[in-house]
């Protein structure tokens, strides 16, 4: 499994031929985007920021996109969506915050979990969600701040988790805590993670690994 960062909340998992896409930046965001093709695409919020599948079509075929709560299996990968609330995006008019659905995915495919908690701005689990995902390999967490956690609270969080690796995403974009990474990472006890542009793992090398982050640059 090949895991590298596109920006923002995107995220592009290869295994095999198979891709999947996680909240890919649509054309009509303030953030920069790339196109890459998948055929699983995942959107947690229906949001510019999140919600640019046609930024992840393959040329030959549509992929299949899920975009909210279910129990989904696509070639071979088992998906569980579960709502959680997020007021990302502040409505700068009111200056109020908008609240939004948020969908957490569980992922399981080449015998690992895949959490991605997408722009979740809560850092309570809910009964449904504890009750319902096993054991987590990998989680992705939101870090940014602004409608989403903060550094501090997303630590906090994916400790409830117990992954074996932790890899925080929305640390780069628009409106966000510009030392929403430097913070994370020492609320983590990892100041020293050296980030890389991408994360090759198999189910064996997960061995040892007990909430060990791991920091993914898009490179955009």
């Amino acid at each position: 499994m090949i895991i590298t960062h596109q920006g923002a909340e995107s995220i592009k998992i290869q295994f095999g031929d198979t891709v999947l896409a996680f909240n890919p930046i649509s054309k009509g965001s303030k953030i920069k985007s790339q196109s890459f093709g998948s055929d699983i695409t995942l959107v947690s919020m229906n949001h510019p920021d999140m919600n640019g599948v046609e930024n992840a079509k393959r040329s030959d075929r549509e992929p299949f996109i899920v975009k909210g709560p279910g129990e989904y299996e696509i070639q071979g990968v088992f998906i569980k969506g579960f709502p959680s609330i997020s007021h990302y995006d502040i409505d700068k008019k009111s200056d109020t915050l908008k609240e939004r659905i948020n969908t957490i995915y569980s992922v399981i495919l080449e015998d690992m979990n895949i959490v991605f908690l997408g722009a979740i701005d809560t850092s309570e689990i809910s009964s449904e969600v504890s009750e319902s995902v096993d054991t987590v390999d990998i989680l992705f967490v939101p870090i940014g701040g602004h409608g989403v956690l903060t550094a501090s609270e997303s630590h906090k969080l994916a400790l409830k988790f117990e992954p074996k690796i932790i890899i925080p995403i929305h640390f780069e974009g628009v409106d966000i805590d510009k030392d929403c990474l430097k913070t994370f990472l020492k609320e983590s006890g990892d100041d020293g993670v050296k980030p890389v542009d991408k994360l090759t793992v198999k189910r064996k090398d997960l061995a040892g690994r007990d909430g060990d982050v791991v920091v993914i640059t898009s490179g955009i």
